[in-house]
């Protein structure tokens, strides 16, 4: 049973840090593309960053290049989110998704009409407010 589950987010200052995690069961995160997403109230969901198993394709939203990151650390099988320089535009639902179809994750990040991934976390609420 494949299960995504974010943790990490929280209120956070203006110009401050935070690191979200995506801790994966269900299936080996170093063989399928993995991405992180976030949803605004009243806004579309957005892809921030989607990698493919061997990071060959990579795909970084305006919003997120210069100030997020994306790692994986496979003996945990859990990926990262770390968002730096945050600012109030950044408050959102943020989740992580995958899906075992071969370039679906990575379009469905870069904004292209492809079916949606498979699976999603559960999100995690990232807020930031002085």
């Amino acid at each position: 049973q494949v299960q995504l589950v974010e943790s990490g987010g929280g209120l956070v200052h203006p110009g401050g840090s935070l690191r979200l995690s995506c801790a994966a069961s269900g299936f080996a995160l170093e063989h399928f593309a993995i991405g992180w997403f976030r949803q605004a109230p009243g806004k579309e969901r957005e892809g921030l960053l989607c990698i493919n198993s061997n990071d060959n394709m990579t795909y970084y939203s305006d919003s997120a290049k210069g100030r997020f990151t994306i790692s994986r650390d496979y003996a945990k099988n859990t990926v990262f989110l770390q968002m730096n320089s945050l600012k109030p535009e950044d408050t959102a639902a943020y989740y992580c998704a995958t899906d075992f179809r071969p370039l679906i994750l990575y379009y469905y990040c870069s904004g292209y009409q492809v079916s949606e991934p498979n699976y999603w976390g559960q999100g995690t609420q990232v807020t930031v407010s002085s």
